[in-house]
């Protein structure tokens, strides 16, 4: 049996404890004559059912884990497995095309020698699903048992199934606590490892970023592992380029949503706005690729610039500035719409054009959220890897210009894990240091855009 089935199987047996713990806690009421219990049905039918599904599913799941270790030892205890090869790829093959026939996946075997363990295979999944189902359905009685044996007109089932839902909630927050701190403790303990073939100081300030995969291995060459060649194009492609099109064209869409735009045309352009939040970055990749870098190319070539790159920074930057205009429309938006109408009235009667309100008393009282909304703008665009590993370079290169092709921190780490050294290899571990650069840059651009919110909000009355 899957674990789907089981799954499947525990929700229905909740369902049906829910019903009948409902419908005893409604004779509670009816018994004392309308009056009320100390707790309403609907919270006796939750606590039966999660006494019913919890433990169930802990089992179902796992079950899930241990009952193909038990059917493939069933299996190889069996006579019919004496003469399989002790190791190796053609066992493990002919185990497979055995329990592909056995589970109905298959018509048949391939190999003929598989077709004896067939047999084995149909009896032990017989035998473990029959056991699953068994111990699955007992779990489940024992905890609807226990849980209809508590169910009283004075039972305060509201107090338990609160804790439940806190308990989740709790195991929620630390399954996330947790997997941000192994995400840390990871590049923190390969970064380390890294540092210790290369100095820092030479990979923070080094300016030639040449790693070899083939000859790097414990003993690099510190002189290859510069980074700031890759600090500077990730901070001119995705702070410099990116916000010039994303802070004005954003801006401008919010004031124009909140300020001019009539009701019915808000309701249009605004989900079609922040459609761009949720187009897959792959897909800007493929337009910056094929049409925004193409189109760049053919212009500097009809301006004169002999040898224009058909990658280049302006390309992959023009494209993130589209990408994360959402970002900063919405986040300005949301800022101005909450300055106090009496704000705007007071301005107006005061005989200010419409135009003077914006600047002179929207703009600045929403001035927080708007900074906040540019800096996460920005740690988002720094962030970004389709694109610019689509419409970049790999060449690391300290340019002002934007014609010419750069790479970023996050095309170097793709490139770097991707590759064909070993893990062990310092060009590999180089992207655990790269990655943790960019962690901190990220997460002190989002404390600084919290702090700004916290430090410069207004109260309005």
């Amino acid at each position: 049996m899957s674990a789907s089935t089981l799954i499947l199987l525990v929700l229905g047996l909740g369902l049906a404890g829910w019903l009948v713990a409902r419908s005893r806690a409604a004779m509670f009421r009816r018994a004392n004559g309308g009056k009320r219990i100390a707790s309403l049905p609907n919270y006796h039918a939750w606590y039966a059912a999660l006494w019913i599904v919890v433990p169930t599913l802990l089992f179902a799941l796992i079950w899930a884990q241990i009952a193909d270790n038990l059917v493939i030892q069933h299996v190889l205890a069996s006579p019919a497995a004496a003469d399989l090869p002790a190791f190796g790829m053609q066992r493990e093959t002919m185990l497979a095309e055995a329990r592909a026939v056995a589970t109905g996946a298959a018509p048949g075997v391939f190999n003929p020698e598989a077709a004896a363990l067939v047999e084995p295979f149909d009896e032990a999944l017989t035998r473990y699903n029959i056991i699953g189902l068994v111990v699955t359905i007992l779990i489940a009685l024992a905890g609807g048992a226990w849980a209809f044996l508590r169910l009283k007109p004075d039972f305060r089932a509201h107090t338990r199934v609160e804790r439940a839902v806190l308990g989740v909630l709790l195991l929620a927050s630390l399954v996330a606590i947790l997997t941000t701190l192994g995400i840390v403790a990871s590049l923190v303990f390969e970064t380390v490892r890294f540092f210790g073939m290369v100095n820092p100081i030479d990979f923070l300030t080094g300016v030639n970023w040449s790693p070899n995969p083939m000859t790097d291995g414990s003993n690099p060459d510190p002189e290859r592992y510069g980074a700031v060649p890759l600090f500077w194009g990730t901070f001119f492609i995705g702070v410099v380029i990116a916000m010039i099109v994303a802070i004005p064209l954003g801006m401008m869409s919010a004031i124009y949503l909140n300020q001019y735009a009539a009701p019915r045309v808000r309701t249009w352009l605004k989900p079609a706005l922040e459609v761009l939040a949720g187009v897959p970055t792959v897909v800007y990749g493929y337009f910056a690729a094929l049409t925004i870098a193409p189109a760049i190319r053919d212009i500097a070539m009809s301006l004169g610039v002999q040898n224009p790159s058909s990658e280049s920074a302006l390309a992959a930057g023009l494209v993130m500035g589209v990408m994360i205009i959402p970002f900063v429309s919405s986040m300005a938006d949301d800022s101005i719409a909450a300055v106090p109408q009496a704000m705007k009235d007071g301005s107006l009667a005061m005989g200010a054009t419409q135009n003077e309100t914006i600047k002179r008393v929207l703009v600045p009282a929403a001035l927080p959220g708007i900074v906040a909304g540019i800096m996460l703008a920005i740690s988002r665009a720094i962030g970004e890897t389709m694109i610019v590993v689509m419409a970049a370079s790999a060449t690391a290169r300290l340019s002002a210009n934007p014609l010419e092709a750069m790479t970023t921190v996050t095309y170097q780490i793709v490139a770097n894990l991707t590759g064909e050294a070993s893990l062990d290899s310092a060009s590999t571990l180089a992207a655990f240091a790269l990655g943790f650069v960019l962690f901190l840059v990220t997460l002190v651009l989002n404390i600084i855009a919290l702090r700004i919110v916290k430090r410069f909000r207004e109260a309005y009355e």
